[in-house]
């Protein structure tokens, strides 16, 4: 793994989180509890802080970065982002999925209980509201769900990527 100060600032991870061997972390990033970075991913805050809550997962290829100067990257608590996904200068409510390939770009609000389907590109300042699934090129709303099951889905892959990454720890 790369894990990287830069301008005297250094990720902060607390020992409970799982960070696969080539995954890259770099700058001003705070994790909660129960992360998991995957394989191939860039977590960057070089140019603008992230923030991340506890049991996010953070898939395969995966990119997380900033904008300088203007948007840091929020990401709330339950939050999944899908293998190659890109979540850039953005805020990410609790309980959201970010489905595999997907893209979420400067300024966007992804709010809680919300999913953007794999592939999809949310652009600039957009709004995903809560309770719905967006998707397309560019992202629009498709569907309501309805929060108690989805809310309910969200945890279960939460807590599922919290047990997958125990078992890489066992073999560390």
């Amino acid at each position: 793994m790369i894990i990287k100060t830069i301008q005297g600032k250094s990720p902060k991870i607390p020992k409970d989180c799982y960070i696969a061997e080539n995954a890259t972390i770099i700058g001003e990033v705070e994790f909660g509890s129960e992360c998991s970075i995957w394989f191939n991913a860039v977590v960057r805050g070089d140019v603008n802080y992230i923030k991340i809550g506890n049991k996010v997962n953070i898939q395969d290829g995966a990119i997380v970065h900033a904008t300088y100067q203007k948007h840091p990257t929020n990401i709330g608590n339950n939050v999944s982002i899908g293998h190659n996904a890109i979540v850039h200068g953005c805020t990410l409510e609790d309980n959201v999925l970010i489905g595999m390939g997907a893209i979420v770009m400067d300024n966007c609000i992804v709010q809680c209980n919300a999913i953007v389907a794999a592939g999809s590109v949310v652009t600039q300042n957009t709004i995903v509201e809560s309770g719905t699934i967006y998707a397309g090129i560019p992202a629009r709303k498709v569907k309501d769900i309805d929060a108690s099951e989805f809310a309910g889905e969200i945890q279960r892959i939460s807590n599922n990527y919290v047990m997958y990454s125990s078992w890489y720890k066992e073999e560390e």
